[in-house]
This record gives structure tokens, sequence and C-alpha cells, in this order.
């Protein structure tokens, strides 16, 4: 790709951090919130299932990918885990027979040339799993954020992948057999603050390359106001989040 031509959405310093300190949180808290990377590995392990594929080689990328990692160990397969690997750059100690990206798609500025950078550290044949939320995902959020500063609303929440773009993009990097789906998931929240708390156990914060300055006290509270208006009769607020998954394969010839 012509990075040139690549315009900066996000900055790779904010989505490492992130990635770590998601990793940190996840090591420490007692009860972390781990249920959207957890839907993303456990879905792969389906997947993997059901195609039959046991990789002699597989490298994970991104975080809570124990569970796969065990799978996949089970099945006699060398893993390799990087938490915060970028995908946007060639992918270092390929080739690899399997994989498996969780939850960082969401924050990368040349999306068609990490999918090509996925496809070339593949063997041939091998197969690349990449899991993450979508453009449909926080409606609470998003609203909660406009109520903040209704007047000039500020660059608070990145943009999403539209999974309607995804095909084209998998073609575009030459995945054979690509396959793009969705699915929903929703979790029922007493607090914005629990959200937010939720979002950064799991590295999906912020990682924009201009952020804007934090919401100060009247407009953090008009926040918290806007999401608990959104509330049913318990007084719980529900949230949403699309999951994206691309599937494809290396072609036989390694092309």
């Amino acid at each position: 790709m012509n990075n040139a031509a690549v315009p900066t959405i996000f900055a790779e310093s904010r989505r490492v951090a992130r990635a770590l300190r998601s990793a940190q949180r996840l090591r420490s808290a007692a009860e972390p919130a781990t249920f959207l990377l957890d839907d993303m590995a456990d879905d792969m392990i389906e997947r993997l299932s059901f195609v039959r594929h046991t990789p002699a080689r597989a490298l994970l990328i991104g975080g809570c990918t124990a569970r796969l990692a065990a799978h996949l160990g089970q099945g006699g397969s060398e893993v390799v885990v990087d938490v915060a690997a970028n995908p946007a750059e060639p992918i270092a100690g390929g080739p690899y027979d399997f994989i498996g990206v969780i939850g960082q798609f969401d924050a990368v500025n040349d999306l068609p040339g990490a999918l090509i950078h996925l496809r070339n550290a593949l063997t041939p044949g091998g197969l690349v799993i990449a899991s993450f939320i979508g453009g449909q995902s926080l409606p609470a959020l998003r609203a909660a954020m406009l109520a903040a500063e209704p007047d000039r609303p500020a660059a608070r929440l990145h943009p999403l992948v539209d999974a309607r773009a995804a095909p084209a993009l998998l073609q575009r990097a030459g995945w054979k057999d690509p396959v793009v789906d969705t699915h929903t998931l929703a979790a029922r929240y007493g607090s914005l603050d629990r959200l937010l708390a939720d979002l950064r156990d799991q590295g999906l914060g912020n990682a924009l390359q201009r952020p804007a300055a934090p919401l100060g006290k009247a407009a953090l509270a008009r926040a918290r106001a806007g999401f608990a208006a959104r509330a049913e009769a318990d007084g719980k607020t529900t949230e949403s989040f699309e999951i994206v998954t691309l599937t494809g394969r290396r072609s036989l010839a390694g092309t």
C-alpha cells in the first residue's frame, strides 16, 4: 500500500498502549470484563473445528487468547502469541498455517494493507480469522457522548468498519474463499462508568491520532444522564456490540 495515500486516523502508539493496558488489567483485576474477547476466541475455536483446520504453526494477535491457544496446543500446534503486534506491518516469524486476530482491526489505519500482510504471512492454503467490533456497535455510548456536547460534539469515539465494505476489502487483498459475517452481543449496564471500564478492560478504548480533551465535569454529568435516560424499567441500559468476523485463506499456489 502507498502509505502517503492512507489517512492517519489512529495513532499506532495509542493502539499498542491500550492493548498493553488491557493485558495488565486482565492480569490484575479481580473480575475483569472479557465477554467480547471470549466470544471472538470461542467463535474461532468453533470455526477451526468446523473446517477441521489443525495448524502446525499458529500466530494469535490480540488479548484474551489463552483459551484459543490451549485449544490449538491440544491439537499439536506451535502457538505464538503477540498481544500488540501491528497487523498493518509485515508480520515476522512466519509463515504460519493459521493467524487469529482478536479485536485489533477497529484501530488500524491501513486495513487493506493489514489484510495483505496477513495473507503474505500464511503458508499456501493457510487460514486467517480476524474478529473485531464493527460500525453498528455502541449506540448507547454514542448517544451519551452527543448528550454531553450537543452543540459541538468532539471526536471521542473512533470510526468503526462497516461490515458491508469488508467483502470488497478481502477481494482487494487477494484472500481466497473470503467470508464476512456478523453477529450482535448485548450487555446491560447500570452506569456509563461501568461500560467504559468494560471497554478499557478489553482494549477497546479510544486510539485516535488526535483525541479530544477529556470531558469537563458538567459535560460528564450530561453524558451520564444521557446514558441513564435510555435505561429500561429495571434501571439498566442495553448496549450492543456488532462482532465482525473475516475468514479467508492464502491460495495453494501461495499467491
